[in-house]
């Protein structure tokens, strides 16, 4: 009798059961994984995340000054059908009696005007610093050195 030789070599993915792709901890980021951390989210996440790290950095020197004001982040502005001019990036919701001003950045005009995170990070401080301008009435140098024209 002869010695059983190799087992057939396996073909395809080893942990690709029913197309779900590759599970585990070698495949997927996390604490298990060999590249640690967690995972970096959808860019919609991603985008909120930027958001409000800039307003992080701005409201230390302009916080108290500018009181109660809520930063949000939209896909995409509502625009009527007729609308001519260019789709906005930001806006600013003046305060009212009950509801207090608004600082609101949409998502998606800003990421289809630029092509990486460093081009997002520099637009998306600049709008920020143009609306915190208009709601306190100053230049954007002033609340700002690093924005540009």
């Amino acid at each position: 009798m002869s010695a059983p030789g190799p087992a057939p070599r396996r073909r395809g993915p080893r942990r690709d059961r029913r197309g779900r792709g590759l599970r585990g901890p070698v495949a997927l980021p996390g604490s298990l994984s060999a590249r640690g951390g967690g995972f970096p989210g959808t860019r919609a996440q991603q985008f909120d995340q930027l958001v409000l790290s800039l307003v992080a950095q701005l409201e230390p020197r302009w916080g108290a000054t500018w009181g109660t004001v809520e930063f949000g982040v939209e896909e995409a502005p509502l625009i009527p059908p007729d609308w001519r001019d260019d789709v906005p990036l930001a806006t600013l919701v003046a305060a009212t009696r009950t509801e207090p001003a608004r600082i609101v950045v949409f998502r998606r005009p800003v990421e289809r005007r630029v092509s990486g995170r460093a081009e997002t990070a520099a637009l998306v401080l600049a709008l920020l610093v143009e609306r915190v301008a208009e709601l306190l009435g100053r230049d954007p140098h002033e609340i700002d050195p690093r924005y540009e024209d």
